[in-house]
């Protein structure tokens, strides 16, 4: 079980704007910042929702694919995350919907994140 995952970005403001706002849909939130002394200048921030466990790091900035899927509590869930990323400047990736290629209950929307990473919401829960 992967217990936390941390990724460089190329604009921690930038970075952190953007999952402040498209991560508060699906109850997770920025939960630490590393005071500066402690990274040797280099501003570093952890998500999550009752520990963090999504860690973004101004250094190294993360190149190549990176897929990244949160699980939402319910399909309202993903479309919120949608609209709350699209609005915080990602860019649409996948709108809202089933993937029944996946499975038949999957419901998942896409964005990509300022620097171009993939990052998902999916529920898994069929429609009520």
């Amino acid at each position: 079980m992967i217990d936390h995952v941390t990724f460089g970005v190329t604009g921690f403001d930038r970075s952190a704007a953007f999952y402040d706002s498209a991560f508060a849909p699906l109850g997770v939130a920025r939960l630490f910042t590393v005071p500066l002394e402690h990274t040797d200048g280099v501003k570093v921030a952890g998500y999550g929702d009752t520990r963090p466990w999504f860690w973004l790091a101004e250094e190294d900035a993360t190149t190549g694919k990176l897929h990244i899927a949160l699980t939402a509590r319910d399909r309202a869930s993903v479309d919120a995350f949608h609209a709350a990323a699209l609005l915080a400047g990602g860019t649409d990736n996948g709108a809202p919907g089933l993937r029944p290629h996946y499975h038949p209950g999957y419901y998942g929307a896409f964005v990509l994140d300022p620097d171009g990473h993939n990052i998902e919401a999916v529920c898994h829960t069929p429609a009520a």
